[in-house]
């Protein structure tokens, strides 16, 4: 067991209207994996939901931010410094308007691609160097705030759910693997013959 701990922060909004929206991808993954791992989640720490486990032998950490979205980084930035971490074991999970939806990809580093919750992350920490795993939410006509908040069609829930479900599945590769193995894994499409453009 390392002494160390790995810490997943989900981004989301609280409140029951928010918590089926396409912006709460993160929590809902943070959700699926507190399920997975046997985690309560019950616990309000460092500005928002939080639970413990032992997983791959790591203590992990999983961080649902109750601040609403704009102010994610308050959360964040506590969780952060109470475990003094670096970028190496801190795991942002957000929704991402530019990627199909259930794409996923995950990068070590970079800026908050006009991502408000992502944006103030960067600017309380003060670095872009920690990873950030990006769930597609698929795009959108018409007002960019109104498709954020809204919540998934019934004929997108199934690629929705399973979403999620290999999301949850890319947290638990950082965790036990790394970076590295989790970018080759799962940053290709799921279907090998879809070509897309990177945004």
């Amino acid at each position: 067991m390392s002494d160390g701990l790995k810490l997943i922060v989900g981004l989301g909004n609280p409140g029951r209207e928010h918590r089926t929206s396409r912006h709460n991808v993160g929590w809902m993954v943070v959700d699926r994996l507190g399920e997975r791992w046997n985690i309560d989640m019950s616990r309000e720490r460092f500005h928002g939901w939080f639970g413990e486990g032992d997983i791959s032998g790591w203590r992990v950490g999983l961080l649902k931010p109750l601040t609403y979205m704009n102010r994610s980084g308050q959360a964040a930035l506590a969780a952060v410094q109470f475990y003094k971490l670096d970028g190496r074991d801190f795991l942002l999970v957000t929704d991402d308007m530019y990627l199909p939806l259930g794409r996923l990809r995950l990068r070590v580093r970079g800026s908050a691609g006009g991502h408000n919750g992502l944006t103030d992350v960067i600017d309380r920490l003060g670095t872009e160097e920690f990873a950030r795993l990006r769930v597609g939410i698929g795009g959108h006509e018409g007002n960019m705030v109104g498709h954020v908040l809204s919540a998934f069609s019934a004929e997108q829930m199934p690629a929705a759910r399973a979403a999620v479900d290999r999301a949850a599945d890319a947290v638990e590769c950082w965790v036990a693997e790394g970076a590295e193995q989790t970018m080759n894994r799962f940053n290709a499409p799921v279907d090998p013959e879809v070509k897309e453009d990177e945004p």
